[in-house]
């Protein structure tokens, strides 16, 4: 019986045991995931936000355009190769800009220059420029007093003498004011040159209302923030909206387009809380175009029948990161975002960099580099040579990168994890580029895009209404539009201002 005893206490000890070693297993890999995600806000908080390879990766290590068994081998035979001809371009220098401002001419004479060795009078022989200085001048605030004159005819309504019965024959006086522009906002002294230059401020350099009015105030002009709220709404409803609304027609006519979302917050909203995330869109052409279109699209959620909403009618391919919303768009090519798979791997880097030498994850990250290097070989070829320089040397290397990654064996909730699944699940997108030459092969212009709008939103931190929200996305969608055309854009504001509302003034014609 005692045997018995024995043996059974010996089979719990077995099975605690091995529960035990199970359970410091799971606590390891949790304990291990904290780990990873400490390291990573740390870097966000503290460290370089960059994906550089030379700065992510062993700098005392030069990174190799080669896998390890493809390295080539030094040659003494000769091979000539021929170097397809291209222009060289011009170096920009200072002269360039210069010739084209106002010019302030200084003149250093001498009114009576006299020789200092025989004291004869001098002659003028020549001069010559020493220097240039660019002049800042500060802005300049003046009223523009608008005066009407009124005229009256004076034939027309004056009556007879002793025609007291005719009374009713007799016209009535004609008088009349000289015709003269409505006032912008009705009620207010806004002007197009001052509502520019606020909504410059604010959707260009990121400077919120509330600090423009402190400036404002330093200069002894009284303008509150609510006014200025006021009129920007005003101006986005009634000027900018109408040229957004027909941006979209001409988006959707493209052959590529970019598609990103980002964070927003709206303190009152139907339905919902003041803490609530809500998403900025936006969505902007390729880069192979003659023009650049970014328009941006306030919506409550992130939910993929927004985009669906916004890209009927498009065909074409739809570049996009590997969130699972935009699946629910229908009639288009999806194409996946090379950068953010790197960025995966970027994030599962080993924060020791001695242990990159034997890293996944910085294996993963030289493949990419690999990929870039010989894609930015063929930014000044045409659609028709870059397409076929794709197949012939992107390809081999991204079937590489995904038979290489197919060998790997993970699991578990590491960042590593997270990057192999991610990868493999956007596979059958991250080759739609290869389709066509001007397809691109990252997300990077929407990315870009957007940043300014993420910029600001550490200033204004949030939208106090829906209808706010939508204002801001129809502002920043002219703004950002004019700025990637490379237009003057608080000249364009104004001249887009000083005419009648629902005026279409695209922000590329001019």
């Amino acid at each position: 019986m005692s045997e018995l005893n024995s043996v059974k206490n010996d089979m719990t000890m077995i099975q605690e045991n091995a529960a035990l070693r199970s359970r410091v297993a799971v606590l390891g890999e949790e304990l291990a995931f904290v780990q990873e995600q400490l390291t990573w806000l740390k870097k966000q908080v503290f460290g370089r936000k960059t994906e550089q390879s030379s700065v992510i990766l062993d700098n005392c290590t030069q990174l190799s355009l080669f896998p390890e068994e493809e390295k080539p081998q030094t040659q003494n035979i000769t091979e000539s190769v021929t170097v397809p001809e291209h222009k060289r371009r011009k170096k920009r220098t200072h002269d360039d800009w210069i010739e084209t401002m106002d010019f302030e001419i200084v003149e250093h004479k001498e009114e009576h220059p006299v020789c200092d060795n025989c004291g004869s009078e001098m002659k003028e022989i020549g001069q010559e420029k020493a220097y240039d200085e660019l002049v800042y001048t500060p802005a300049k605030f003046h009223v523009r007093r608008h005066i009407v004159y009124t005229y009256k005819c004076p034939e027309c309504g004056e009556k007879p003498e002793n025609d007291a019965d005719h009374s009713e024959d007799i016209e009535r006086c004609n008088i009349r004011r000289a015709e003269y522009p409505k006032p912008m906002i009705p009620g207010s002294f806004c002007s197009p040159e001052l509502l520019a230059h606020i909504i410059y401020e604010k959707y260009a350099k990121a400077v919120p209302l509330h600090r423009q009015e402190k400036d404002l105030a330093s200069k002894h002009i009284p303008l509150l923030k609510a006014t200025m709220s006021n009129w920007v709404c005003t101006a986005a409803e009634k000027w900018c909206m109408p040229i957004v609304r027909e941006m979209h027609k001409l988006l959707l006519c493209g052959d590529v387009i970019h598609a990103d979302e980002t964070r927003i917050q709206v303190l009152h909203e139907e339905g919902r809380k003041a803490t609530a995330e809500s998403k900025m869109w936006v969505y902007c052409n390729g880069r192979m175009n003659d023009r650049s279109i970014v328009i941006f699209d306030y919506k409550p959620t992130r939910k993929g029948k927004n985009a669906q909403a916004f890209l009927k009618g498009f065909d074409g391919y739809l570049v996009r990161d590997g969130y699972s919303g935009y699946h629910v768009v229908t009639g288009v090519k999806h194409c996946g975002c090379i950068t953010h798979v790197r960025r995966y791997f970027v994030n599962a880097l080993p924060k020791d960099k001695s242990a990159q030498e034997t890293s996944v994850a910085a294996e993963a990250v030289r493949y990419f580099d690999r990929i870039y290097h010989e894609e930015n070989l063929l930014s000044g070829m045409t659609a028709k040579e870059r397409y076929e320089q794709r197949l012939a040397k992107v390809k081999p290397l991204l079937d590489a990168f995904f038979a290489w990654l197919e060998t790997l064996q993970v699991s578990g909730k590491s960042a590593l994890a997270k990057a192999v699944a991610y990868a493999l699940n956007e596979k059958p997108y991250l080759y739609t580029f290869l389709e066509n030459g001007n397809v691109p092969i990252d997300n990077n212009r929407a990315e870009n895009a957007i940043r300014p709008f993420a910029v600001g939103r550490k200033n204004w931190m949030h939208s106090n209404t829906a209808n706010g929200a939508k204002a801001s996305a129809a502002l920043y969608s002219i703004v950002a539009t004019a700025q990637a055309n490379g237009l003057n854009t608080e000249k364009y504001l104004t001249e887009l201002f000083s005419h009648p509302a629902g005026t279409i003034l695209l922000p590329f014609t001019i």
